[in-house]
């Protein structure tokens, strides 16, 4: 299994926007084909953080997601929208649940 922990910052101006589109976003990606779970998070202690949290089933799943058309253009207007780059950090892991 693929593990994604992304993160984007945004300001009291974009927060609203960002919010919407990445919330789009993860709707659209839960019915992509090896999509276990994807979802975005309010960051408790920085507000104007919001995390993403992805499984996928393998890595060619979590390719085919990053070359769809849609989540090309999620990043780009992400970039926009944010003062800073949006961070991601991807991790296999074996797909066992041990509690």
């Amino acid at each position: 299994m693929i593990i994604v922990i992304g993160s984007v910052v945004t300001t009291s101006e974009t927060h609203n926007a960002v919010l919407d589109l990445s919330l789009r976003h993860v709707a659209r990606s839960r019915a992509e084909p090896g999509c276990i779970a994807h979802n975005v998070h309010a960051d408790c202690e920085d507000p104007a953080r919001l995390v993403f949290v992805e499984y996928w089933t393998d890595m060619p799943a979590l390719l085919a997601h990053f070359d769809v058309p849609a989540s090309r253009d999620f990043m780009k207007r992400l970039r926009k929208l944010s003062p800073t780059l949006p961070d991601m950090k991807i991790f296999d892991a074996e797909r066992r649940q041990i509690a």
